[in-house]
């Protein structure tokens, strides 16, 4: 594998405001996310951020795609490390939660992430608690997107 990867997002966005309304942040803040591999994906600011009608709580806001990619990623690996330690993982499931905070200039930022997956085994190999942890913990350690924020990410496990 190569030291270096690229992946490319578009993110477009047009103005529906007069420049008054523009001037005043009477606007719609709902744009298109474009993926390099095609898929399309509406975005908006948070509705805790602004107001409706200029955001749009069905579209993905930025702070949820965050919670998402780190979710995302840890599965991923956590996924390819059980198929290494022979384990039959069948379904995997994460309610996760980050939680925006103001650091010490009072600037907000997702300053945590709490991963909550709860993963099925198919078998007679199931993993213990002990190893359900260990892969957990591995999973993070070599989590691209851990690995990229200095957010702080908790993982809790739930029961099997």
């Amino acid at each position: 594998m190569s030291a270096r990867h690229e992946y490319t997002a578009t993110v477009e966005w047009q103005c529906d405001a007069t420049p008054n309304d523009f001037h005043a942040g009477r606007y719609s803040r709902r744009h298109v996310i474009r993926f390099d591999g095609g898929a399309v994906v509406p975005g908006s600011a948070a509705v805790a951020n602004v107001p409706l009608p200029y955001s749009d709580p069905a579209a993905v806001d930025p702070e949820e795609a965050f919670v998402a990619s780190i979710s995302s990623c840890h599965m991923l690996w956590f996924l390819a490390l059980a198929a290494k330690a022979r384990y039959a993982a069948r379904s995997y499931r994460d309610d996760a939660i980050g939680v925006m905070t103001q650091n010490e200039s009072g600037k907000l930022w997702v300053s945590r992430v709490t991963l909550r997956p709860t993963v099925n085994f198919d078998g007679d190999r199931q993993p213990t608690r002990e190893q359900l942890l260990a892969l957990h913990h591995h999973a993070h350690v070599e989590c691209f997107i851990a690995n990229s924020v200095k957010t702080e990410i908790v993982c809790e496990p739930g029961a099997r």
